[in-house]
Formats: structure tokens, sequence, C-alpha cells
């Protein structure tokens, strides 16, 4: 038998100054490409060490093309697809030069004209006169500031020379009576919880900037915002819990108090796991995203959620993928109607594509079409109902050929029930009632990619912040991320947002249920045409 190599056991930092010893003998080209070759093997080395790695991780992180759409998972496993050419879609909005309309967060200052007003005789025919336009000519202009800046106010003294009495010239109006503006803290959260970005480095640019801010400031700040806030975030658990469909998944999340409890626990608990559950609840085409991070599962959060739903109300739809721990747990008068996630279930095709192409692209077809024809009901708009029969006239002959294929496959033994393909096509037929609850089912889903992507925003956060530390620092997170991702989903300013909670704390105290992203606006102009009539 060969023996093993011997094992060296070399730092990363060492790899690094051995390609830098090498970088004279290399031309520019050469030493990128040595110095992208130590990384990638440090990078698998440590993959490598961790248990949770496994073949087909591998092969998705250093693999090309990791895009699970048919035609570019049928085209690596070596399938060509004869797909006509689909007509030029338009231009999506939002990229390129933007218009002056899309500037809805500028400052907007109106510019008379220097000479002429409405009424006046033209200057150039001098026989018309001219009138003001509807559209007026605009002109942006963007200037770079810091992400927080402060004013000093140098009051002059004055002092008499005779009794020592000193007079202070009294601070301008408008200079506050707090050192942190509310806006302040908003920026700190927006920052922190809405686009990952730490406070250590926001302290960092601060500094730099002239501003000095640190962490133990910035935290101390958004922790009383947090507490004036919290009626709001209370609320949209409590408006949550109403919705006709909620979706919930969870991913680890690191909470550094925690994981000392639970090595402290040792073997007496079962549960050794960390995690931030997803929840995301619609209702009337709004949509409110919660978040919760600690020991429990995304189905013991949601039941939570659930025991404040109105009793009076239908059972909802709970839209997830096929985990236990993601069903709720709760009493026999709360029912949820369960249906499962397609995308995960086509996901298990996509990964054995390349050992079954044939049988792979069939499924994979069969249910791109299903997803054309939700594509195509999310375009016109349809309600449910239309929704529904709409599935059941394009979708449901669709999967009810499947069901017969996939039934055939498993009792004719075409396929190997062990295989890779034999489980996609168990896990298919064994929760078939709840992945085509869609065909049976009026505001039933698809898919629980919406709760996917709001998960992102906690993955996020822990790859730029790697974790929380204690329990009150993940308890903070999740009302702000929870906050900011509903104001996203319902087209809300979140920092506007944000500050108008701060401001307005006692009449959000009083009645939540007027402060939410949805309808704020329409309060502070109630609010503010009482103030002028009285």
């Amino acid at each position: 038998m060969n023996k093993g190599a011997e094992r060296f056991d070399v730092s990363t930092e060492e790899l690094d100054a051995l390609v830098e010893q090498a970088r004279p003998a290399l031309d520019e080209a050469g030493y990128q490409k040595l110095k992208a070759a130590v990384r990638t093997l440090s990078v698998m080395t440590t993959m490598i060490e961790s248990p949770d790695t496994t073949l087909q991780s591998l092969r998705k992180m250093f693999g090309q093309g990791q895009t699970e759409k048919t035609a570019s998972v049928l085209k690596r496993a070596g399938i060509p697809t004869e797909k006509p050419p689909a007509p030029p879609k338009p231009k999506a909005p939002g990229y390129g030069r933007h218009g002056a309309k899309a500037y809805g967060g500028a400052d907007k200052v109106q510019v008379a004209h220097s000479s002429l007003r409405s009424g006046d005789p033209c200057p150039e025919c001098q026989r018309g006169r001219v009138y003001a336009q509807c559209e007026p000519g605009v002109l942006v202009r963007l200037i770079g500031r810091a992400p927080i800046e402060a004013t000093v106010y140098e009051l002059e003294k004055l002092r008499c020379n005779l009794c020592g009495e000193v007079f202070t010239a009294k601070a301008p109006e408008g200079a506050g009576d707090e050192k942190y503006d509310a806006t302040v803290a908003s920026m700190i959260a927006i920052l922190r919880y809405g686009s990952g970005f730490p406070m250590h480095r926001l302290a960092r640019l601060e500094q730099g900037l002239g501003i000095p801010l640190p962490a133990s400031i910035q935290w101390e700040i958004v922790c009383i915002m947090g507490v004036r806030i919290a009626p709001a975030f209370d609320e949209l658990i409590r408006q949550a819990a109403q919705g006709d469909v909620l979706h919930n998944d969870d991913t680890s999340m690191p909470v550094l108090s925690l994981r000392r409890e639970i090595e402290d626990e040792a073997d007496e608990s079962e549960r050794t796991g960390i995690f931030t559950s997803g929840i995301v609840s619609t209702r009337q085409g709004r949509q409110i995203a919660l978040f919760f991070t600690g020991r429990q599962h995304a189905g013991e959060n949601l039941g939570d959620v659930l025991t404040t739903r109105a009793t009076t109300l239908n059972a909802p739809i709970q839209m997830c993928d096929a985990l236990s721990r993601n069903l709720p747990k709760m009493p026999e008068a709360l029912e949820v109607i369960v249906s499962h996630c397609l995308a995960h279930a086509r996901r298990r095709f996509v990964e054995v594509t390349p050992n079954f192409p044939d049988a792979c692209r069939y499924v994979l077809e069969s249910l791109g079409a299903v997803y054309h024809h939700d594509a195509l009901a999310r375009k016109n708009k349809l309600s449910p109902e239309e929704r529904l029969a709409f599935h059941q006239q394009h979708s449901g002959p669709v999967m009810d050929q499947l069901h017969q294929w996939l039934t055939a496959q498993l009792e004719e033994k075409k396929v190997e029930p062990n295989s890779g393909l034999g489980g996609a096509i168990a896990y298919l037929l064994k929760y078939w009632e709840r992945l085509t609850l869609f065909l049976r089912q009026p505001g039933a889903v698809i898919d629980n990619n919406v709760c996917e992507r709001a998960l992102k925003r906690a993955i996020l956060h822990r790859k730029n912040s790697l974790f929380y530390k204690t329990e009150k620092g993940a308890e903070v997170g999740d009302l702000f991320m929870s906050l900011i991702h509903t104001c996203e989903l319902c087209g809300a300013n979140p920092f506007d947002y944000l500050t108008q909670l701060q401001r307005h704390a006692g009449e959000l105290a009083e009645t939540p249920s007027l402060w939410m992203p949805w309808n704020y606006l329409d309060t502070l102009q109630r609010t503010s045409a009482s103030i002028d009539w009285g």
C-alpha cells in the first residue's frame, strides 16, 4: 500500500509570503494566477475540514455556471436544447441613466425665471405673452457627504468685568435639544441592518471624515431607538398573524452568548442549533416580513406569531419546504393549510441532471411550463380565484402527466429507487399533495422564493459581521430588519419611516396600527392637517 503524503501545516500568511517571494520571477498575469490558486487552495482546505461540506457543495462553489435555469442545467449536462429564439425583451427599468423622477428622495428646489413672469409679453416676438408650463425644466446635481454629518455651533460668550456674570448666545433655531438627531439613529440602523455595514466599519469611515462616532456610541443610539419604536414591531407581528399566506424558513445565525449557553448544557440538550427565522405574511397584496433569532426553529416561531390570529379568520396557507422543523406546533384550534415549495423539489432534479440527463430534462421542462403559467398570471394581475382557474386549465394537465410519468418510473422499475434520480422522484411523489396545492386552493403559491429572498438580509449580516454577540443584539437586529424589509416590500422609504417613528413615539405607543409602513404617510398628513386647522 502507498503511504499517504506527509502533512505540512502551513498558514495562509506563509503561503502569501512565498507567492510574494516568487513575484520577481513572474509576469503580472502569472503572479495573479498563482495568487488566485493559493487562495483557492486555502478555501478548499477550510471547507474540506468542515464536517458539513459535501461534494455537491464543492461543485457548486468551484464549478462554472451556478444558475439553475433549465437551459443552463441541460447545457452543462451536455444536452443541446432546440428552443426557438425568444423575442427580444424590453429593456428593464432602473439601469443606465436615470431621469429626474427617479430621485424621489432628493430635495426639490423651485427656481423662478429671473426676468419673466406668467402673462408678461414675449421678449422674442414682442406680440404674444408667456405662460408657465406644467412640466418645468430639470437639473439633477449630486454631492458627496458623510453618512452622518456634524455641526459645531460656537456660541459667543460675554462676561461682565465687574460682577463676573457670563452671557452666552442662544442656540440658533433648528439646532435641536439633543446631540444626536433622530436621523442619526435611522442612518445607523439602515446601514447596519439594511445594508450589512458593521458598526466598527462605519466608525472608521466617520473618523476618517473628521466626525468621531465610536461603535459603542452607535450601539447605544440604536438600542434607545429600538425601545422607542418597539410598538411598531409588535403591531407588525399582530398584523402578520392575520395573513392569508405565510412563508417561513430559517438560516443558521451564530449568537455568542447562546453558543456558550449550549456548551454549558453539554449533553443535557439535544438542540444545538441557533437560527434566524424569516416569516413573510401576505394579505390583500400587502407583505410583512418578520425575523426572529434564537434557538427556536422557523415552525415554532410561526406558531408563536399565529397565537395572535383572530379566531374568526379561516385557516391560513403556510408555504415552506418539507423539513419538519418548519411546521408550526400549535393547538388544535389553530390550523394551517400546508403547502410545500416546488422550487425545492425541482432543485433535487437539477442536482442529478449530469447523471440522468434525459429523465431530468422531462421533469425540468414540465415544471418550467408551470412556472411560465404562473408568470403569466402575475403579469396579468389575476385574482386568486382567476389564478386558480388559470392553473387548473393550463398547469393541471402538465402536472397530471408528470405524476403518471413519475409513478411509472418506480412501479415499472425503470429507475433504481436508491439512486439520486429515484430519491428525487420519491420526494416529489411523497409530498405531491402539498406541492400541488396551487391547483386546488385559491391564493396558494408555488414556491417559497419570497422568504428565501428575505433571509438574504440575515445572511448579509452573517457574512459581514459573522455573529451577534448577545441575545439583546439579536433582538435589536430582528426588530430593525423586520421594519426595514417590510418598508421595502411595501415601497416605503425606510429611512423616513424610522425617523418619523422616533419623532412621533408618543402617538405610536397609543395607536401603533396607524404607523405602519403602508399608512404612516396618511397619518402624518392627517396630523399636520389637524394642526393647521387648529
